[in-house]
């Protein structure tokens, strides 16, 4: 497989420019195998609305809207399960995964095993990526931006543009225990830039952790100062 299914840098403008954002977009994952999500005569229903609500739910989850995020999850879930295609319902699975990756949240995606065995080796490589064992002979099967990263380490984030691509890479560095100070910086940069919240607070929460244990207290309060808006904002 020769795709690269959970670019986000593939797809963001793919779904007209939004803000709500797909971290590696449905129309790559799930329309690269089921014909394509280009402007075609009969678009299939199922893909439309997986797509539509596998967007919505990672711009929610994102934003701290866990309610909203899990109905949408759930729906994408279901249009896709309407093909009775494992390996489609693999991609919507992973896609989930990746922003919690994103967000520092536990790794791992335990949803993605019972379907593994019908996965395509891009989507293995990929479960592999997020959880923390990557295999370096499968690194050619990631996405471009998260391939440079796991290839080139921290050196290579700067060179990722795309916010949520960013994130994705700069939480599986954390997952891997190669994530720095400089990775957080970034990761912070591309969180802020888009007001996503939850990545937002859980990259600062780190950051000033990791700048106290180093004795640089003005880093830290800042880091904290700037948690404090976050947390006054209510979400």
């Amino acid at each position: 497989m020769t795709t690269t299914p959970f670019d986000a840098s593939t797809s963001r403008r793919a779904v007209g420019g939004s803000r709500a954002l797909v971290a590696m977009a449905l129309c790559a994952a799930i329309g690269t195998l089921a014909g394509g999500c280009a402007q075609r005569p009969a678009v299939p229903e199922w893909q439309m609305n997986a797509h539509g609500a596998a967007d919505k739910a990672t711009e929610a989850y994102l934003s701290g809207a866990d309610r909203v995020a899990a109905q949408e999850w759930r729906r994408a879930r279901s249009e896709v399960a309407r093909t009775a295609r494992p390996d489609l319902l693999a991609r919507v699975v992973l896609l989930e995964c990746a922003a919690r990756v994103a967000s520092l949240a536990p790794a791992g995606c335990d949803d993605f095993e019972p379907l593994r065995t019908d996965a395509a080796p891009a989507e293995r490589a990929y479960a592999d990526y997020l959880a923390g064992r990557a295999d370096p002979a499968a690194a050619a099967l990631l996405p471009p931006a998260q391939q440079s990263v796991q290839t080139a380490g921290p050196s290579a984030l700067p060179a990722v543009g795309d916010p949520l691509a960013r994130l994705v890479a700069a939480g599986a560095l954390m997952v891997q225990g190669r994530a720095t100070p400089e990775v957080a910086r970034l990761a912070i940069e591309a969180a802020s830039a888009q007001g996503w919240r939850r990545p937002l607070m859980a990259w600062l929460s780190w950051a000033a952790d990791r700048a106290a244990e180093r004795g640089d207290a003005a880093e830290a309060e800042g880091l904290r100062r700037r948690l404090e808006v976050l947390e006054r904002s209510g979400g």
